[in-house]
């Protein structure tokens, strides 16, 4: 991102900046002194605690200024109303002068890793930046603009939500030229009430789009293919339901890698990927989409894919301590916590699905927890559940034919640490899977290190 002057920022978001400091310039943006570089705008919010507190500390690690409400001692600072709208001000129209094509990926699930894909794929053609890990909400998504590189040609932006009006508050910083819509599911049923609700907030995506945007669709979805579908140019499916634009055919899983032929209009050319779970079938067709629309030739989407690795902590699998980790802690909902288990339940040896509560699924908490419990009776040997939804995991295992005594509900990270160390042996496959807010990379932490101090 080139320097932008604090003049500039202030003129862009309402602001105010005292004359002596109005042409020191900042590069990105930051609102935690603990990762904060040099020569970046501090942004100053009301969180659990007070942002202004941090200024001085925000200075001392060298921020060019701070984005703040009011002002704190002697510094450079555009002061504003609110900082958070002011950060998304200030980041639209940074966005505008950099004028790369914009990439905006939403969905209940698995939007990270065809937001990642896309990357992948269009890396082949174009300088590329995508938001980092999580940066898909209000705060996260504007500092990524503001730390995306000048000649950047395409910027792929994850958008994430849970409430309404949060994606078109993101569409109206982006102002998308591609809408990518992965699915609906039942993820955020807690404040959106049902899935219609979901897909109404999904589709805020195109508040920010022109008459010129376009829209890429899961074709699979049935939510998504009742659509109008004029104007038909704006309107691309992907899937591999009859009349999807972009389709998948002859979908074969061999061991760890994942083939299909893709059929757009008049083209055919095989995908191969080094992934597992027919899921992400959906997630590459999507890229495959996006790619096709901006004109990547298929040589150079098949490679971007056969190059392509996941994130860490989705569905990373890892050898350690003569164990096979499946890493799935970053997410869950109940469609990918079945996704998982269906991996799970294909690999050789004796598995232990170590899963954890699924958030914000409102009146649905209870009845998708003993219905993933039932699942995981048919895919694991053992079930060991934490979370206060525990015990209703366990019921849907037991439930689903499996004993009791090979389900087990904990309620305290340590005593489950505890059990997985007494119970796994070499040999056996773990998978590890729940909502970020549930922090199960700490089990898994703390299991592979007891492991490690063990040898």
């Amino acid at each position: 991102m080139p320097k932008i002057t604090l003049r500039q920022a202030a003129a862009w978001c309402g602001g105010t900046v005292e004359e002596q400091y109005a042409q020191l310039s900042f590069t990105g943006a930051n609102n935690d002194t603990r990762v904060l570089k040099p020569g970046q705008l501090f942004v100053a919010l009301q969180g659990a605690r007070d942002g202004h507190d941090f200024i001085p500390a925000a200075m001392e690690k060298g921020a060019a200024a701070a984005l703040c409400s009011r002002k704190v001692e002697d510094c450079p600072a555009i002061v504003v109303a609110d900082p958070r709208k002011a950060l998304g001000d200030i980041a639209r129209e940074a966005l505008k002068r950099m004028d790369p094509t914009v990439v905006a990926v939403t969905g209940s699930v698995g939007k990270s890793t065809t937001k990642e894909m896309i990357a992948a794929v269009l890396e082949q053609s174009f300088l590329v930046s995508k938001t980092p890990a999580n940066h898909n909400n209000d705060i996260g998504m504007p500092m990524a603009i503001l730390g995306m590189p000048e000649n950047t040609q395409v910027a792929v932006l994850e958008m994430g939500m849970n409430h309404y009006r949060e994606i078109a508050y993101l569409s109206r910083i982006a102002h998308p030229d591609l809408g990518v819509i992965v699915n609906i599911g039942t993820a955020h049923m807690e404040f959106l009430g049902t899935q219609e609700g979901i897909r109404q907030a999904k589709m805020e995506i195109v508040e920010g789009m022109d008459e010129q945007g376009k829209l890429v669709l899961n074709g699979d979805d049935l939510l998504l293919r009742n659509l109008d579908r004029e104007p038909i140019q704006r309107l691309t499916y992907f899937g591999t339901s009859n009349g999807c634009d972009v389709r998948a055919l002859d979908v074969e899983q061999d061991g760890e890698i994942l083939r299909f032929r893709v059929e757009a209009g008049k083209l055919s050319f095989p995908i191969e990927l080094t992934m597992e779970g027919e899921h992400y079938v959906t997630d590459a067709l999507a890229a495959i989409a996006v790619a096709l629309k901006l004109g990547v030739l298929p040589e150079k989407i098949m490679a971007g894919l056969s190059q392509f690795r996941n994130i860490s902590g989705r569905q990373e699998v890892l050898q350690a301590g003569g164990f096979t980790i499946i890493n799935d802690c970053y997410n869950a909902g109940p469609e990918s916590m079945a996704a998982a288990l269906n991996v799970l339940g294909k690999k050789p040896g004796r598995r232990i699905a170590v899963l954890g509560d699924m958030l914000e699924l409102g009146d649905c908490t209870q009845a998708e927890h003993y219905r993933i419990g039932r699942i995981a009776a048919e895919k694991a040997d053992l079930v060991f559940a934490y979370g206060p939804n525990a015990g209703r995991v366990i019921n849907g295992t037991i439930t689903g034919g499996m004993p009791e005594s090979k389900g087990r509900a904990f309620e305290d990270k340590e005593e489950l640490v505890s059990a997985l160390k007494q119970t796994a042996r070499p040999g056996d496959v773990l998978l590890f899977k729940g909502s970020h807010g549930i922090h199960l990379e700490k089990v898994l932490d703390a299991f592979l290190e007891t492991d490690k101090t063990q040898k």
